[in-house]
């Protein structure tokens, strides 16, 4: 079978832990993951994180950052062989082309200016190419957006980007879970993203119908 993998593009926003557990969800579900790091997601990884990440070292990075814990637990770090890491700067690489089989993409966090990016078709690196060709292809596009408050230029931009097809999803963690910890809050954040892409995943537990649930342990069932 041809590989038909998710773009997961990690963006310069804060919430690198947005993308990580999104990451984690992917592989446990099964899925094949494109990975692309922006520059500047470089950055706020190593304020974030302490983690350099390095593209000659792309896979001993990224098991550190999928292992590192928000809180006391150490989550368990997903085998990586389905997943192909692409340098933001290569304009060449797979996912830059209409051709190149994709389910879709998931751009966690999204900053502003990769809004701007995208909405505008401005193509500057390989995460923004990469979703222009997710939109034109008609694939899911999934936008996290992490940044508060919005400017009513952003505003304008984020509607663009929903009449276009994405899927708008700002980084707002429900609390009727029975969320406990950071960790779970992340968790329903990137649960939602993988809803969204119509990925089966188990990070939260899922209103009922019934109140009073979030009193309980607040792990998911």
């Amino acid at each position: 079978m041809e590989r038909e993998p998710w773009v997961v593009g990690v963006s310069g926003a804060s919430g690198t832990a947005y993308a990580a557990a999104v990451l984690r969800g992917l592989l446990a579900a099964g899925e094949a993951v494109d990975l692309v790091v922006s520059r500047a997601a470089r950055l706020t990884l190593l304020d974030e994180t302490r983690i350099a990440f390095r593209d000659a070292h792309w896979e001993d990075d990224l098991r550190e950052w999928l292992g590192q814990p928000l809180d006391a637990a150490k989550p368990q770090v997903p085998e990586l062989g389905r997943v192909r890491y692409w340098a933001a700067g290569d304009l060449a690489a797979g996912p830059s082309s209409g051709s190149y089989p994709a389910k879709g993409m998931l751009v966690v966090p999204c900053s502003t200016a990769s809004v701007a990016g995208i909405a505008l078709g401005l193509s500057k690196d390989l995460l923004q190419r990469a979703a222009g060709v997710t939109l034109k292809e008609r694939r899911p596009l999934v936008v996290c957006v992490r940044e508060t408050p919005l400017s009513g230029q952003t505003l304008r931009q984020l509607v663009a980007l929903d009449d276009a097809g994405a899927v708008v999803l700002p980084a707002a963690p429900g609390f009727y879970a029975g969320t406990r910890s950071a960790q779970q809050l992340v968790d329903f954040v990137a649960g939602r993203v993988l809803d969204a892409a119509r990925v089966p995943h188990d990070l939260y537990r899922r209103w009922n119908g019934e109140l009073g649930g979030g009193g309980d342990s607040g792990r998911p069932k």
